[in-house]
């Protein structure tokens, strides 16, 4: 049986070219339009999705926290990101997240099919990189090792990056304080990081591509 397609955008004009696109390679499957990443997720959870394609800006959105999240917990999903950064950090981290492909909002539909096409055989997509910079490839670095955290280690990233100490993490997510340690002493690990601020430095290169707060 086949599945559903579930395009996740908060512009309508976008939702309809990644559409029109869509209906030419899938012809017959049932096409889900959303406008924002919370109901991307439930349209995951209620499962048959053949592919998502997901705008990282959208006002719910973490940037590639959002990604890395579904990739997380639907990895057999594919994943297409349609996204107006289009930066070659972002790319190059969309792609150590897992993603099936990266197609710039300003590329032209011919090339959107030609992505979309790729991976309805299978494949991956990305446009070819320009050059990197040092500090983007290091950026792409510090994602990979992110996308390599447990969900509970990723967890207590996150409320550190909120100013959280040991205790209150603990009673945040119900563990000892002593567990909280020892996920920080395996985060400091796998960072390759020898304190928080360092940790935290790592932890918003997932919001990288986060929308501006001021963006409705």
């Amino acid at each position: 049986m086949a599945g559903r397609i579930v395009i996740a955008d908060d512009h309508p004009l976008m939702r309809a070219a990644v559409r029109a696109s869509v209906e030419k390679l899938w012809p017959g499957r049932e096409i889900v339009e959303v406008a924002d990443a919370a109901s991307a997720r439930r349209e995951a959870e209620a499962g048959d999705v053949e592919l998502l394609s997901l705008d990282l800006h959208m006002a719910d959105s973490a940037g590639l926290q959002t990604l890395l999240d579904l990739r997380r917990d639907f990895p057999a999903m594919p994943v297409v990101v349609v996204s107006a950064s289009d930066e070659p950090r972002i790319r190059r981290g969309v792609k150590e997240l897992g993603a099936a492909a990266f197609i710039p909002k300003t590329a032209p539909l011919p090339q959107m099919r030609e992505a979309l096409a790729a991976v309805r055989q299978g494949d991956v997509w990305f446009p070819q990189d320009e050059g990197a910079a040092e500090e983007d490839t290091a950026a792409s670095d510090d994602i990979a090792r992110l996308a390599r955290l447990t969900p509970a280690q990723r967890r207590i990233l996150s409320h550190v990056a909120q100013g959280l100490l040991n205790k209150q993490i603990a009673h945040e997510m119900q563990i000892s304080e002593a567990t909280v340690k020892a996920h920080m002493t395996a985060i400091f690990r796998r960072l390759g990081v020898v304190n928080r601020t360092q940790a935290v430095l790592i932890a918003k290169q997932l919001d990288a591509a986060a929308p501006p707060v001021a963006e409705s």
